[in-house]
């Protein structure tokens, strides 16, 4: 602890920060191995005000997408960053990490990359082939510099991304998987929004970013078969509107209820109240494809039972701890996700109470960010004294 009071990093995301929570768990893990993070994100105008135990900043951009946004964004972290007081720059995912790498070898200072995504990959670049090959490119030129450096070092969601990167880049990256932090329940806050839903119905929960590719279309499009059954859909993004606006519409109307925004205190007593966790991708990619979705670890620390697909490292956690149900989302036939929905909720309706509680006890014991930020602070600390 002596070695590392006191050293400071600047970490940097491109959202809010308001609802990132792999963030803010890195940044309560260094606060607690005796780091001094600072992060630095942008600020939205309907950004809400944000209270953590950490300094934070939150820049004002002219530009709030495409091209100019980021390319506003990393102008502007590059020069904060050759001026900040720090010890360590911390770049999360490849859409900071130039403005990073290049302030970090400027100021001679280590830098730790912590890949939540293939970000070449996300399903916002598919049909985009230029932008993909922008970033593409970014990572062509500085991971295989990351990889010579022994001031570098790097991290991932899980272990065949990270299998990727060290065949396409000879970059070693560690395994930082990407699973929930103890956060205590609020019922005050939670109450607002279990009032809006219907009692004496089978909640069926979505929650996470409301963008392309996470099966909410095809969700929708089963709930007029499932007359016992609730859509719940927690949080915000590119198809939030679209999307919302299509739940108050015939034959949706009173079937499906979108929440918007949900902060994880009353998100964890909504979590809670729902019979079947959903984790519903499609394949749009690598980074989708390899992923395993925060929320995976917040319905196994509520006990509830999966419908997710059947993706490799999805399918790894799902039928090592037997704790929900697999399905191809190759095909978004609406009769055969209801059928699937009706037939889960049924499985473990029969299951008996000990041995559910068996199964995901094993689980939270495994899915712990206690056990993953050992591995996080592992790797930081490889660098943080060179």
């Amino acid at each position: 602890m002596s070695v590392l009071l006191h050293k400071k990093v600047v970490m940097s995301v491109t959202n809010d920060l308001v609802t990132d929570q792999r963030v803010h768990r890195s940044c309560m893990a260094l606060c607690d191995a005796g780091y001094l993070p600072t992060l630095v994100g942008r600020r939205l105008p309907m950004s809400p005000p944000l209270s953590r135990q950490y300094p934070t900043v939150r820049m004002r951009l002219l530009f709030r997408k495409s091209a100019l946004f980021y390319a506003e964004y990393n102008l502007r972290l590059f020069l904060r960053l050759l001026f900040a007081k720090a010890d360590l720059f911390y770049a999360n995912d490849t859409d900071t990490l130039l403005a990073n790498y290049l302030a970090a070898r400027l100021r001679r200072k280590p830098l730790f990359f912590d890949a939540h995504e293939m970000f070449p990959e996300v399903p916002e670049l598919v049909g985009r082939p230029a932008v993909k090959r922008f970033w593409t490119a970014i990572e062509d030129w500085i991971l295989p510099r990351m990889a010579r450096r022994h001031d570098m070092a790097a991290v991932t969601v899980c272990r065949s991304i990270a299998d990727i990167y060290l065949e396409r880049y000879g970059l070693k990256m560690g395994v930082v998987r990407n699973v929930p932090m103890h956060v205590e329940a609020d019922q005050q806050a939670a109450q607002p929004f279990l009032l809006r839903l219907p009692p004496n119905k089978h909640l069926l929960l979505y929650q996470g970013a409301v963008n392309v590719g996470r099966g909410i279309d095809w969700l929708m499009d089963a709930m007029p078969l499932l007359d016992h059954c609730h859509l719940v859909v927690a949080g915000v993004g590119d198809e939030y509107q679209r999307l919302s606006s299509l739940a108050l519409q015939e034959p949706y109307l009173g079937r499906v209820t979108f929440l918007g925004r949900v902060e994880p205190p009353a998100l964890k007593c909504l979590t809670a109240k729902a019979s079947l966790g959903l984790v519903l991708l499609e394949n749009r990619g690598l980074n989708y494809y390899y992923s395993l979705p925060n929320r995976i670890g917040d319905f196994v620390e509520a006990g509830v039972p999966l419908l997710a697909t059947d993706f490799p490292e999805i399918r790894s956690v799902v039928k090592k701890y037997n704790i929900g149900t697999l399905l191809d989302t190759s095909h978004s036939d609406a009769i055969r996700l209801a059928h699937t929905i009706r037939t889960t909720l049924l499985q473990w309706q029969q299951l008996a109470p000990s041995e559910k509680a068996s199964r995901f006890n094993k689980a939270r014991a495994d899915l712990s960010w206690d056990n993953e930020k050992k591995s996080l602070l592992s790797a930081i600390n490889t660098i943080s004294n060179v």
